[in-house]
């Protein structure tokens, strides 16, 4: 009897979680697991804000896929997606075609542009180890080239981030610990750096208790940081960006560096694979299946759920998504033993947004927590998720130590 086939599409959070999980829960002969991601590595994407700012290295916030997955129980393709057809359950490649009897979709995110003009030119996005080196490498030239034009254009220091998110803020609270380093090493003056931060609604870190968000922008502003709230950004250009102050009312940000943080949406494939989805992100059963067909499972930022309690969808956070892959590997195996699925409910411990390297702010547990305490959580929170996927070993080569 043929073994069923398991293919995986992506290494991130929730389509690495299900793969391990699987190999841990199911014999060589029992599937054939393959796993097929467009890089060798994992990287993470709830650290790329630190190597976009400069306070980690690119290589720190990644590992090789192959010291996570045992090669006797797991096939890794190294290929990029083309394309998904559901109806012949078959997946097209850069790098060969692949059948499946189980299907799981984790695809990751893609960033949002709105529609705003010159955006996706002109903004630069943090959106994947590349591009966060390519956003420190861009910001240390302005710096560079400031120090060494004769005459100064001040604007080259001008840094706008779009979007005062999560993602938006914790890249803030890096700049504000890197842009003293910069100054020291290029020999610029710190006043004549500019960071503004602006956002099209009317609130900063909505969703977060309002104690917290004052603590938050009042640390950034400490910092230097200016906001602009509720101003959104209408266009975007090589010199910078344009917002709207009020009904007929703009203002141009000459800017060298603009960073957009504002918003992602589900990979696009999704889209075009016939799957019913908004945004790319589809609404996914209780037991995390595509609506209608079920060989198919989306994990992570693809996959959208609503939260009864408050008929909003759940944040596609870094812990969900690997919480997500724990319950598509018991279904997966599940489903190959004739058994039924089980419905998958998320274990919210909590969220932490960092602020920079020693502080932060956050909920664990259902209590406000501030400062290096929230600093302290969140590393914790970080080393947990290597020690979920590569256990001890994962932690020792990548895990943050410097707690305090």
């Amino acid at each position: 009897m043929k073994r069923p086939t398991i293919l995986v599409l992506g290494a991130g959070y929730g389509g690495l979680a299900t793969v391990v999980n699987l190999q841990k829960n199911i014999g060589t002969d029992v599937a054939d697991i393959t796993l097929i991601n467009q890089n060798n590595y994992h990287y993470e994407s709830t650290w790329l804000h630190e190597a976009s700012a400069g306070t980690l290295r690119p290589d720190q916030v990644r590992y090789e896929i192959a010291d996570v997955i045992k090669a006797d129980k797991v096939k890794f393709v190294k290929a990029s997606v083309e394309g998904i057809d559901i109806a012949s359950k078959k997946v097209t490649t850069d790098n060969g075609e692949f059948t499946y009897d189980y299907l799981v979709i984790g695809l990751g995110f893609e960033g949002e542009t709105f529609g705003i003009p010159g955006l996706d030119k002109y903004a630069l996005s943090i959106a994947n180890v590349k591009a966060a080196r390519q956003i420190r490498e861009h910001i240390e030239y302005q710096f560079a080239t400031w120090s060494m034009d004769e005459v100064k254009d001040d604007s080259r220091l001008t840094i706008v981030v779009g979007g005062a998110g999560f993602t938006g803020i914790e890249f803030l609270g890096e700049l504000g610990n890197r842009v003293p380093e910069l100054c020291k090493e290029f020999d610029v003056p710190k006043d004549k750096v500019s960071i503004i931060c602006v956002e099209a609604s009317p609130m900063v870190l909505p969703g977060f208790d309002p104690e917290l968000v004052e603590y938050a922008v009042g640390h950034l502003q400490a910092k230097g940081i200016e906001f602009s709230v509720g101003t959104p950004v209408v266009e975007a250009t090589p010199e910078g960006v344009k917002i709207k102050k009020g009904e007929d009312e703009f203002e141009f940000i000459k800017a060298g560096t603009v960073v957009w943080a504002a918003g992602v949406r589900g990979n696009r494939l999704i889209e075009q694979s016939g799957i019913e989805n908004m945004r790319a992100r589809v609404k996914v059963d209780k037991d995390m299946r595509a609506p209608g067909h079920n060989d198919v499972f989306i994990v992570g930022d693809c996959a959208l759920m609503i939260n009864e309690e408050i008929n909003r969808p759940y944040p596609p956070t870094a812990q969900i998504a690997m919480q997500q892959g724990v319950t598509v590997a018991k279904n997966i195996i599940s489903l190959i033993n004739g058994s039924a699925t089980e419905e998958f409910v998320p274990d919210l411990k909590g969220s932490v947004c960092s602020l920079g390297e020693h502080d932060a702010i956050g909920v664990v547990f259902g209590k406000k927590i501030t400062g290096t305490k929230a600093s302290f959580m969140k590393k914790v929170i970080d080393n947990r998720s290597l020690y979920m996927i590569g256990g001890p070993s994962l932690v020792v080569k990548k895990g943050k130590f410097n707690l305090l």
